[in-house]
């Protein structure tokens, strides 16, 4: 027999669909509250920065932007929005993640958790002189994220996939205190992923971090995943606020993130086949 529905029964069940939606959990922000993440600034990058990774400013100063790629061992320079890159070679090929600048010395993180030092001084040169490299700091893992915060003088490396972590339920994060032959690990921190997943779907096989940065006005922590396509917001203390969707269509490969003095918050992109690598500015939105 079939059934039939009267214009009253249409209405109770839009109305109960309508409540239903209205009770679900809401999965992704779509209200970018500082940034419009649909609308930023592109700078695309030289041949030599195809595969750019991290990238940093020197206390913020955004007229110089420093980089590193997948590939090369080298320190590059450039001037934002002038397609020309200068380097400084300090390793061997290999797998370079992140650079941070700190007390005047460049430092760049390999995948396996290595470092590299040299004073920025020497930056200028093609051959520098002071290079340091500082192994079994922190535990055997696969690294892309470091910040280099000014005012502790402390690094922040957060594992992208490591045995003691469980990327589904937490990634660990470690704090090392640069200090020449005296670097040393002085802390961790930690990610609960499920905090995420409370607002976001895409981290149910594991949150896999690449890249992450402290915002200088609000203090909050940025992390990015260019596995997950997601920008996740954490507050001083790691607890989740905020996980935005990242389009393909704009962040082709999104692997560093920094911020200038003013607050703009910039994301590097590794080129594909039909895209350069570049650095995307996102300025912060006004107050209204």
């Amino acid at each position: 027999m079939t059934k039939k529905f009267t214009p009253l029964t249409f209405l109770i069940l839009l109305t109960l669909a309508s409540l239903s939606g209205c009770n679900s959990p809401q999965k992704e922000h779509v209200d970018y509250k500082d940034y419009d993440l649909e609308k930023p600034e592109e700078f695309n990058m030289p041949e030599s920065l195809f595969e750019i990774s991290g990238i940093a400013f020197k206390k913020g100063n955004s007229d110089t932007v420093y980089a590193v790629q997948d590939e090369d061992g080298k320190l590059f320079r450039l001037g934002y929005g002038v397609n020309k890159q200068l380097h400084a070679k300090f390793g061997k090929k290999g797998d370079y993640e992140d650079v941070s600048i700190l007390n005047d010395q460049a430092v760049i993180l390999k995948s396996n958790g290595i470092l590299y030092t040299l004073p920025l001084s020497e930056a200028i040169y093609e051959e520098p002189e002071n290079v340091r490299e500082i192994k079994n700091l922190i535990p055997k893992g696969e690294y892309e994220g470091m910040y280099g915060d000014e005012a502790s003088g402390n690094l922040y490396i957060l594992c992208k996939n490591c045995k003691q972590d469980d990327s589904r339920v937490s990634v660990t994060g470690y704090i090392v205190k640069p200090g020449g032959d005296s670097t040393q690990t002085v802390g961790e921190f930690s990610i609960d992923v499920k905090q995420i997943k409370a607002i976001s779907d895409r981290v149910e096989r594991g949150f896999r971090p690449s890249a992450l940065a402290r915002n200088p006005l609000t203090g909050d922590w940025y992390i990015v995943s260019a596995v997950n396509k997601l920008l996740v917001v954490t507050d001083v203390n790691w607890k989740v606020k905020q996980a935005y969707h990242l389009s393909g269509n704009t962040f082709v490969q999104p692997e560093g993130i920094a911020f200038d003095k003013a607050g703009n918050m910039y994301i590097s992109n590794e080129g594909d086949d039909l895209s350069n690598g570049n650095i995307l500015k996102f300025k912060k939105k006004k107050s209204s």
